[in-house]
């Protein structure tokens, strides 16, 4: 089994439920119906596919979407070894012969002729049909498609088709509420709710920032590492620096400004 493929534990990850998703992707799954999850980046997209596919007590096999992802890779190639040419399923296929949610993380990030595959799958055929070998999977009940993508990166270059987007139920996510995110972030890095609420305070005041050429605000990710480097020891100002003003922008003037966000809200100096 691949690193990437997670098999279903008797508990499942921690997730801190928003606005139904939970009870719709149960819906979604019991129909056999795909789900798109749209949302930023860091906002909890994939610990909520995790948490889904350990509920559900399926196996999970998760694939990270770059620009050089081609059909091939997703559903599988011939290779040579020592007894001949063999042909090897590439992740999806494992995925509809194993009966598994997979799960294809920022998908718009593929290439265009990627996710054309996808769409017998995404339909009332699902099917995986595998031109080299002749074969026609048919996805058996337990499996799932799950795809996920950030609109706030989405262009005429990397978006996603209607034809596509249209075979899916879909999931908006945002960043968490105040006290969900509190939550979160006491139960991942196990500092005390009085850090936490700091902690979330200070991104509330970052996301308010509209004039900083930023791509992206801070995400409940980066508020949980920053946490976790506290709990560990480290100055609160020295966790900030490093988990979400460094990682936010490389630009010296745009940190200073976030510098003067995180002194104002949490006084200390950075």
């Amino acid at each position: 089994m691949d690193h990437s493929e997670q098999q279903h534990l008797m508990k499942a990850p921690f997730y801190a439920e928003q606005a139904g998703e939970v009870a719709l992707f149960e819906h979604a799954f019991r129909q056999r119906l795909p789900v798109l999850i749209k949302g930023p980046t860091g906002c909890g997209k994939t610990r909520f596919v995790e948490h889904m596919a350990t509920r559900l007590g399926r196996p999970l096999i998760t694939v990270s979407c770059h620009d050089d992802l081609s059909a091939a890779d997703l559903v599988g190639r011939h290779l040579i070894g020592e007894q001949g040419t063999v042909w090897h399923d590439g992740p999806l296929a494992r995925a509809v012969r194993s009966g598994a949610i997979c799960y294809l993380d920022e998908v718009v990030e593929a290439r265009k002729d990627t996710t054309v595959v996808l769409h017998p799958l995404a339909d009332d055929r699902r099917v995986l049909p595998i031109e080299r070998t002749g074969e026609q999977l048919v996805a058996p009940p337990g499996f799932m498609l799950v795809i996920s993508y950030n609109p706030g990166y989405q262009n005429l270059l990397k978006s996603l088709k209607p034809s596509t987007r249209q075979r899916f139920v879909a999931l908006s996510f945002g960043y968490p509420a105040p006290e969900v995110e509190r939550s979160i972030v006491v139960a991942e890095a196990g500092v005390d709710p009085s850090m936490a609420g700091r902690l979330v305070k200070l991104a509330e005041a970052l996301r308010r920032l509209t004039n900083h050429d930023l791509e992206e605000t801070v995400s409940t990710r980066l508020l949980v590492m920053a946490a976790r480097l506290v709990a560990s020891g480290l100055p609160l100002a020295v966790a900030c620096r490093s988990a979400i003003v460094d990682a936010l922008t490389d630009d010296h003037e745009t940190a200073a400004a976030l510098d003067e966000v995180v002194q104002a809200m949490l006084g200390t100096a950075t």
